[in-house]
C-alpha cells in the first residue's frame, strides 16, 4: 500500500478508525471504479487494488496484513508507512496472564509486561528456584535495564543481551551485600520479548521457560531450553570446569545441583559455566497469519506440548480466558510445579479455531514433556 493511500485512510477515519468500516468504504469506492470499467469493456476483467488477480472476488483484510476479527485496534500510522502495510496497535489491556501455584508451598514464578517507549512493548516470565529472590529481582529491575540500553542501542537483540548480563551482575552485587546467604544459591529463568512498531518481535531467554508464536494455527518455537541434554551446552559446562550428574530419575544436573545450564543468579555455579548470556531470536510478524505470542514456565511446558498450547488458546474468546485455561489444563494434567502464562494477541487472533480440540482432564503423556 502506498504512503499516500495510508495517509488518506487515516484522514478519512482518524487514528481510531475501525477496520471493518475502513475496508467497506474502500471496497465501495473500488466497486464504482470497476463498474465504470465494465461499462466500457465486457470482455476483459481488470485487476485492481481490491481484486489483484482479476477473479472478481473481493479482497479481505488478509491482503493488508490484518484479519478482521474480534479485536479491533487502531492502526499504527508511522510503522504502517515504514513497512508498507497496515499494522494494528497492540494494546496491553488485551494481554492475558495467569499464574498457578500448583502443589508447591510457594509460587516462585513472576511475570511482567509494560510499554517501555512509544514504539517498544515488553513482556516477560521468570521462574525462580532456590527461592523467589532472583525472579523478584528480575521482575523489579529488568524493565529498567532494558530502557537504559534502548537509549543507547537500536538492535533489540543487543539490548536484551546487555540487559540480561547487567541484571545478573546487579543481582550478584545485591547478593554479596546481603546478610541472607541463601541468595548465593538463588536463580531464575528469564524469557523476555520486545515488540517494536507492532511488527518486530525479538525474544531472549535463559533456562527452560519458553516463548512460542502461533502462526497459521501452528506452534512456532522461539526458544530452546538450556539444559545439560543439549550437546553444545554440556560441552560448554565441561570446558568451564563444571560437570554433569544424573539423578535417580535420569535427569542431568550441573554439578549435581541445577537442571539448566543458563540462568540469572546461581552465583555459586558461575565458575562452572552457568551463564546469564541469553540466546535471542528475531521475527517479523505477519498479522494476517500470526495469532498470538505466549510465554510459559516449565509447570506448563513439561505437561503440555507446544501445539497443544496453541490449540487450547485458539479455542478461547480472549487472552485472559486463554491464560487461565492453559494454566488450569497443566494442573489437570498433573503438574506439581508453578505454572504461568502470558498471552499477547496479534492480528489473526481467533482466526484459526480448531473444532476438533477438546479440553480434557486426562492425556497421553507420550506427546508431552520437555522435548515435545
Amino acid at each position: 500500500m502506498s504512503t499516500t493511500a495510508l495517509i488518506n485512510l487515516v484522514r478519512n477515519g482518524g487514528y481510531q478508525v475501525r477496520r471493518r468500516a475502513l475496508l467497506t468504504s474502500r471496497l465501495l469506492a473500488d466497486d464504482k471504479r470497476l463498474t465504470a470499467v465494465c461499462q466500457s469493456s465486457t470482455t476483459e476483467r481488470r485487476a485492481s487494488r481490491f481484486d489483484p488477480d482479476g477473479s472478481g472476488r473481493p479482497a479481505t483484510w488478509d491482503a493488508f496484513g490484518i484479519w478482521d476479527n474480534r479485536i479491533d485496534e487502531p492502526i499504527l500510522l508511522p510503522p504502517s508507512i515504514k513497512y508498507g502495510k497496515l499494522i494494528p496497535k497492540i494494546s496491553l489491556a488485551k494481554v492475558g496472564c495467569a499464574s498457578q501455584i500448583g502443589k508447591r508451598k510457594e509460587n516462585e514464578d513472576r511475570f511482567d509486561y509494560a510499554q517501555l517507549t512509544d514504539d517498544v512493548l515488553y513482556f516477560a516470565v521468570y521462574d525462580g528456584h532456590g527461592g523467589a529472590a532472583a525472579a523478584d529481582f528480575c521482575a523489579k529491575y529488568m524493565e529498567k535495564y532494558i530502557q537504559e540500553f534502548l537509549s543507547q542501542e537500536k538492535n533489540l537483540e543487543t539490548v536484551l543481551t546487555k540487559a540480561f548480563l547487567e541484571i545478573d551482575n546487579a543481582f550478584a552485587r545485591h547478593a554479596h551485600l546481603s546478610v541472607d546467604a541463601t541468595l548465593l544459591n538463588a536463580g531464575t529463568t528469564a524469557t523476555v520479548a520486545l515488540l517494536r512498531d507492532g511488527i518486530e518481535l525479538v525474544v531472549a531467554s535463559v533456562g527452560d521457560s519458553r516463548a512460542l508464536l502461533c502462526r497459521k494455527g501452528k506452534a512456532l518455537k522461539l526458544t530452546i531450553d538450556h539444559t545439560p541434554e543439549r550437546k553444545d551446552e554440556k560441552e560448554r559446562i565441561k570446558k568451564c570446569g563444571g560437570f554433569i550428574v544424573w539423578n535417580s530419575l535420569g535427569q542431568p544436573h550441573v554439578n549435581g545441583r541445577l537442571a539448566m545450564t543458563r540462568s540469572i543468579g546461581d552465583l555459586d555455579l558461575k565458575n562452572s559455566g552457568v551463564t546469564a548470556e541469553p540466546e535471542t531470536k528475531r521475527v517479523q510478524l505477519h498479522h494476517a497469519s500470526d495469532s498470538f505470542l505466549v510465554l510459559t514456565t516449565d509447570g506448563i511446558n513439561f505437561m503440555v506440548n507446544s501445539q497443544e498450547i496453541c490449540d487450547f488458546i485458539n479455542q478461547c474468546h480472549d487472552p485472559p480466558e486463554a491464560a487461565h485455561v492453559v494454566t488450569e489444563q497443566a494442573i489437570q494434567y498433573g503438574t506439581e510445579d508453578n505454572s504461568t502464562a502470558v498471552i499477547v494477541p496479534f492480528g489473526a487472533w481467533g482466526k484459526y479455531k480448531n473444532s476438533e480440540v477438546n479440553f480434557s482432564f486426562t492425556r497421553s503423556f507420550a506427546s508431552s514433556g520437555r522435548w515435545a
